[in-house]
């Protein structure tokens, strides 16, 4: 008889959690630095950060993946682990890693707390709400779109005499064909998308324009969270949010509709990262939001550098793949931190590689095509260009890399073996099979000895552009040398757009590129290695309060939809209250 082996949520359940306060104090944080929200999790202030500012910094290390399938491929599994790892062998490690939308916690995904012996527990808690950051972005972002149309409902109704006579402020002028400002929901909704608001003979509901609604974690205002390093800097940078031009073309900020400072008190808590724990006990810092397809894609600034003057090794993760999260990690995070990795983890898995090397889709709530859950090389070889592309991109950044295949059940040692072998041939300092799903930190022990070697290694830190480079530069250079295309085109709207921007002077902004996951281009459906592709750039959009610019590529979308089968159907609350279905 095989035995069961318990869902990760009945893991997560059987486990005696150790109150947070005990975590925080064997990391280092003093009673006064933090704020409780029950046993499980806390708000840490960032007066840490001014006690150990003199202290030295742990070693850094980011994880990403190949190019993955829609199932993913247990990279937030692997970062747990990883930091197990680490603790198994006597190092003191942190965990930083994002916290989870709503999106694909009820989509297709579900949550984002790792998985079997290698997760943060509470499971439920980490993917439910957890200490309201999301919901603090949400309002704020929709705040700052309520004063935006009410400032332009007010100004158009009253004369230019009236409008000062009442209200002492300066007329904004906002051209509603140039607001880029979208209000957000947590929840994967394809039919907002694309809305009209304001459809009414009564002036009092307007103003009448086409707008939409984004994903919560795509707002500016997250990127912010994930970008900052600071209360004063926070403050500056909400000020600096561009919603739109005025009729003369000068850019509108938050500061100048006024909602910047009320903005910021939304903001209070949220900036203060969150601690929770691993199964295993190490602490685990949980801040800023996912979707490096649309968004940064990492934790925060903040949480990386308090877990650094409390760990000897920080393990932080960067979303999907090197092409995307990796390459914001470097190119935009970075930049704004300082800071640099000591080593990068690539973790792969076989599932992934036979995707690349001509096997049969994925697909989200179907069953494994048998190319999945038996040997077979010839798939598994084909598909190795992915993941030896992975190690070019990271060592592009000057980085040593690390390989981790995550197993599944069904993968042979065969298989197991010709991806290791690849990796190392391909440029990876080391590669090894971390079964840390099954076995938790013990399954993690030669991975974490690899890591802690790579962290030894000397680095050359390098970015994919420069400042100095104009915009289309910038888009080139990421374009030619991460994802290998032949060149860029630009429809009309992203051609305006650009050039609105070199002319009111945000050219030395970094990019965030908003691409498919699922394929080193921005076709989705084409896997392995891409050659001989041109990138379109739709939409380019101006994010100047977190300090980059934001291009859309081909078909990507901001805001998520549901699939056929999404995870909620499985959710329920037991007659005990607790939750059931959550993976």
């Amino acid at each position: 008889m095989s035995h069961r082996i318990p869902s990760d949520i009945e893991i997560s359940r059987a486990a005696t959690p150790e109150n947070i306060t005990d975590i925080a104090a064997a990391c280092g944080i003093m009673p006064r630095e933090l704020e409780p929200y029950g046993y499980v999790a806390t708000k840490v202030k960032l007066s840490v950060l001014d006690r150990l500012k003199d202290k030295a910094d742990g070693k850094y290390i980011d994880v990403t993946a190949v190019t993955p399938t829609p199932l993913g491929e247990g990279k937030t599994t692997q970062s747990v682990g990883l930091v197990q790892g680490l603790g198994r062998i006597g190092k003191r490690a942190c965990l930083c890693i994002r916290q989870p939308s709503m999106g694909p916690t009820f989509g297709i995904k579900g949550g984002a707390a790792g998985g079997g012996y290698s997760q943060v527990i509470p499971m439920e808690d980490f993917n439910l709400h957890l200490t309201g950051d999301l919901h603090a972005v949400g309002i704020a972002n929709n705040l700052l779109a309520a004063a935006i149309d009410a400032r332009i409902k007010h100004e158009e109704h009253y004369s230019p005499e009236e409008w000062a006579k009442r209200t002492g402020l300066p007329r904004l002028d906002i051209d509603p064909e140039t607001i880029t400002w979208r209000r957000v929901v947590d929840v994967n909704d394809a039919a907002l998308r694309n809305v009209e608001i304001g459809r009414s003979d009564n002036w009092m509901d307007g103003p009448n324009r086409r707008t939409g609604f984004d994903i919560a974690l795509a707002s500016e205002i997250m990127a912010i969270l994930t970008l900052t390093d600071g209360y004063k800097d926070c403050r500056e940078r909400l000020g600096r949010i561009i919603v739109g031009l005025n009729r003369a073309g000068e850019p509108v900020t938050a500061e100048d509709i006024g909602c910047a400072g009320a903005l910021m008190v939304l903001m209070k808590d949220a900036i203060k990262p969150n601690l929770m724990q691993t199964l295993e006990g190490q602490p685990a810092f949980i801040h800023a939001g996912p979707f490096a397809n649309i968004a940064p894609g990492n934790s925060s600034i903040i949480a990386d550098r308090m877990a650094l003057k409390l760990g000897e090794y920080v393990v932080t993760e960067s979303g999907f793949g090197a092409d995307i999260g990796m390459e914001k990690f470097f190119n935009i995070k970075c930049r704004a931190s300082g800071l640099t990795p000591n080593c990068v983890v690539i973790v792969a898995t076989v599932r992934a590689l036979k995707v690349h090397g001509g096997g049969p889709a994925v697909r989200p709530g179907q069953p494994l095509d048998p190319v999945y859950t038996e040997e077979h090389l010839e798939f598994l070889e084909a598909g190795l260009c992915n993941l030896i592309r992975h190690i070019e991109i990271a060592n592009q950044f000057g980085t040593p890399v690390v390989v981790a295949v995550n197993p599944f059940e069904t993968d042979t040692q065969a298989e197991l073996d010709m991806i290791c072998r690849a990796a190392r041939e391909g440029g990876a300092f080391a590669a090894c099979v971390s079964d840390h799903w099954a076995k938790g930190g013990e399954g993690a022990r030669e991975l974490a000895e690899a890591v802690v070697a790579a962290c030894e290694q000397p680095t050359k830190p390098q970015y994919t552009y420069t400042d100095e480079m104009s915009i289309t530069e910038k888009i080139e250079a990421i374009c030619k040398n991460v994802y290998l295309a032949d060149g860029v085109t630009y429809e009309p709207k992203a051609q305006q757009q650009l050039a609105e921007y070199e002319r009111i002077g945000l050219s030395h902004l970094p990019l965030c590129m908003a691409k498919t996951h699922l394929s080193l281009s921005h076709d989705p459906k084409i896997k392995g290695v891409p050659r001989g592709f041109t990138i379109p750039v739709r939409e380019i959009r101006a994010s100047a309060g977190a300090g980059y610019l934001y291009p859309l590529l081909g078909e990507i979308r901001t805001m998520p939809g549901l699939p056929s089968k999404p995870a909620f159907l499985d959710m329920d609350l037991d007659e005990d209250g607790n939750v059931i279905g959550m993976f």
